[in-house]
């Protein structure tokens, strides 16, 4: 059976990558994998039908024929464990690969979230200014962390991997405030990641599918 995923009727971003389904189409383009896409509303996200997949009432899901599942990290890491591609043969190698998924999605790309709610959801707030510095500054530690650690390889542990995946995935949410600019090594690598030819068809795929030319 053909996989098939969900993502927003329209994206907020309007289709430049920055959507969670982005990730996983790029996962399944990295590894050969055909897939179908269900577009889901803002409203629909909230209805039974959609909470049965997905608890939280959020995108993507993925489901191949009995399976179900849902958040970007597990999709990522069983279409990388079904099938070859995404992580090293090496039983090592290959944890190594596991931990830097976790790193992205659980030490980087909480305080890139920070900025989008310090920016959007309290940006009003009196001490918008103040929580706003304190937010940026803890992105910068991180990605100053991430940068020495990367320092002139091409990925994160030697071959590319899906945590590289996941880490550019993260890192790419970061385009729009410029602060991913500053940090030359990390942009650099970043674009290594959208030059793979499986991002490309995912970008492209997820761009007319939100802009009505699929």
């Amino acid at each position: 059976m053909t996989v098939i995923i969900t993502a927003f009727e329209k994206s907020p971003d309007g289709g430049k990558g920055l959507a969670r389904d982005t990730r996983v189409r790029w996962a399944l383009e990295e590894v050969g994998q055909p897939y179908e896409v269900r577009a889901v509303s803002f409203r629909a996200m909230k209805e039974p039908a959609h909470l049965a997949l997905h608890p939280f009432g959020q995108i993507p899901t993925y489901q191949d024929g009995d399976l179900t599942l849902f958040e970007t990290g597990s999709i990522v890491f069983h279409i990388a464990e079904r099938h070859a591609g995404l992580l090293p043969n090496d039983p090592n190698a290959r944890a190594r690969a596991i931990t830097w998924m976790f790193a992205a999605i659980n030490t980087v790309e909480p305080p890139i979230l920070e900025l989008v709610t310090a920016k959007i959801l309290e940006g009003d707030k009196p001490w918008a200014k103040e929580r706003m510095t304190l937010v940026v500054d803890r992105i910068h530690t991180r990605l100053k962390q991430l940068s020495t650690r990367l320092g002139d390889a091409d990925w994160l542990d030697g071959a590319y991997s899906a945590g590289d995946l996941m880490m550019v995935s993260v890192l790419l949410r970061l385009r729009p405030s410029g602060i991913l600019d500053e940090h030359r090594t990390l942009a650099a690598y970043v674009a290594r990641g959208e030059a793979r030819p499986a991002y490309q068809r995912a970008f492209d795929a997820q761009f007319a599918f939100n802009n009505g030319t699929t």
